[in-house]
């Protein structure tokens, strides 16, 4: 008898309007930790989201084949019923969020399963120290890092004990020590018996864990799927660039700054400054206040004390959440709309429509969306999002480029085309500023890294590129 939790049988499935998101799928879910692999854009949110009902009942749109999870047919059972067996955090856990205090936030699916009151504080106590968190109880969700509500919004879901536990791309915002704590949370339950189910980039702590893996790509299953196997490191693009004290002037510098959330102290810093024709990497651990430094750089940030200076030109800027940046009904329209502001503020003749159409064909180009170039942005997935949302802000040339979490969502081939603008930009004299976890893109571009810790600055060297891990059979 087969052990499955879950099966898809020759499943496929259509998002409204579009072109099949899965294709002819067939695949038993068993006991253990089972790892989705993949290009992004190749189906697997789409894939996770059958789990727990979300496809077809949310979504819309058409399913062919079956789907069973825990004995329910998907296509005719309510999301509210497969809910009481599956736990799902999605790639972007701002975007389920219902409370604004972390401990009502975890407490919120146990209210709905009618918990009583003792036996939830335990259970939202144990979810917070599994991923520690014990020392955010009581804070506002608004005023956490990226990393940090990640973590919280995979609490919610362990609190509620689900038999099968979905994530997707859990670990993109996290440092390392949030990394360990959920990888580690998940071989525990696993151990315990919860099926763990997760779609991930970042395989270096999973590959020699996980139970089994699913290859997917353009919307179609692998079979067999082979265990990831490690393939050389990229090169690096470059050696970093040389410092000298005849430098020219900076393009952003602060003096004696000091910046924070409501008011509250996060990080000072005295003259830190970014050179023309640099990228400058902005490390340290969840919540040290890397986008809070940020965003003060590209001024949406007053000052709590002190000054940022920056020399005139376009300032860009990329937050966490991509989906905040695009609104038209395009990838092309979004691109249009960065140029077309850039170009009245440029000296010299105007740019004709044609013009600017092909420089925005170009910009999707260098992150490989030529082909979504007509897609609704809403309508792409997490990846894809991430890499358009880039595109948009980066076209134009210019001046400076503060970027926060640019990988998240990433795969490796989307990361490497990434390494190559960022190449680009410096040559064109941007000063980019990288707030990232990510230490391959670290190692592989940064000219100087810059560590947040306990809210002072210092500069550190660049790290080693590790190795790559690729989705093939071993």
């Amino acid at each position: 008898m087969s052990d499955a939790l879950a099966s898809l049988d020759d499943l496929s499935y259509w998002y409204p309007g579009e072109i099949p998101a899965l294709v002819d799928v067939n695949l038993e879910l068993e006991p253990g930790l089972t790892v989705v692999v993949g290009p992004s854009g190749g189906g697997k949110s789409s894939l996770l989201r059958l789990f727990n009902g979300l496809i077809p009942h949310f979504h819309g749109g058409r399913i062919g084949g079956t789907a069973t999870v825990f004995g329910h047919d998907v296509s005719r059972t309510a999301t509210r019923v497969l809910a009481r067996d599956v736990g799902f955090v999605f790639q972007d856990p701002e975007r389920q969020v219902v409370y604004g205090s972390v401990e009502r936030e975890v407490a919120f699916g146990l209210e709905n399963l009618g918990i009583g009151r003792a036996a939830m504080v335990l259970r939202v106590g144990a979810a917070l120290e599994r991923l520690g968190l014990e020392g955010l109880r009581d804070r506002r969700v608004g005023t956490l890092s990226g990393g940090e509500r990640q973590r919280v919004a995979i609490a919610s879901v362990l609190a509620m004990a689900p038999r099968l536990i979905v994530l997707d791309e859990p670990t993109s915002e996290l440092d390392a020590s949030g990394e360990a704590a959920v990888l580690d949370g998940c071989l525990d339950l696993a151990a315990g018996g919860t099926a763990i189910l997760i779609a991930e980039h970042r395989l270096e702590r999973l590959v020699p864990v996980a139970t089994s893996f699913v290859r997917l790509a353009g919307g179609r299953v692998d079979a067999p799927a082979g265990r990831p196997i490690l393939v050389g490191p990229p090169a690096r693009l470059r050696p970093p660039a040389a410092r000298s004290a005849s430098a020219d002037q900076p393009a952003w510098s602060t003096d004696q700054l000091v910046v924070g959330p409501g008011g509250i102290p996060l990080v000072s810093c005295g003259g830190l400054s970014g050179q023309p024709g640099e990228v400058l990497a902005l490390t340290g651990a969840n919540g040290s206040g890397k986008t809070t430094l940020l965003r003060a750089i590209a001024g949406l940030l007053p000052p709590l004390s002190g000054s940022v200076d920056r020399l005139p030109g376009r300032t860009a800027y990329l937050p966490q959440d991509p989906g905040a940046l695009l609104h038209r009904p395009s990838l092309l329209a979004e691109v249009l709309w960065t140029l077309e502001r850039a170009a009245t503020n440029r000296p010299g003749p105007a740019r004709g429509q044609g013009e600017l159409e092909a420089a925005g064909r170009a910009a999707l180009a260098e992150f490989g969306l030529a082909e979504l170039a007509e897609r609704d942005p809403r309508d792409l997935s997490a990846g894809e999002r991430q890499r358009g949302a880039l595109a948009v802000i980066l076209a134009g040339n210019p001046a400076i480029a503060l970027l926060d979490e640019p990988t998240r969502g990433m795969d490796e081939l989307a990361r490497r085309s990434l390494a190559r603008v960022l190449d680009r930009l410096r040559a064109d004299g941007c000063s980019v500023v990288v707030a990232t976890h990510d230490r391959d893109l670290v190692a592989e571009v940064a000219d100087r890294v810059l560590v947040i810790a306990d809210g002072r600055v210092t500069e550190s060297e660049p790290p080693t590129v590790g190795p790559v891990l690729e989705a093939k059979a071993s």
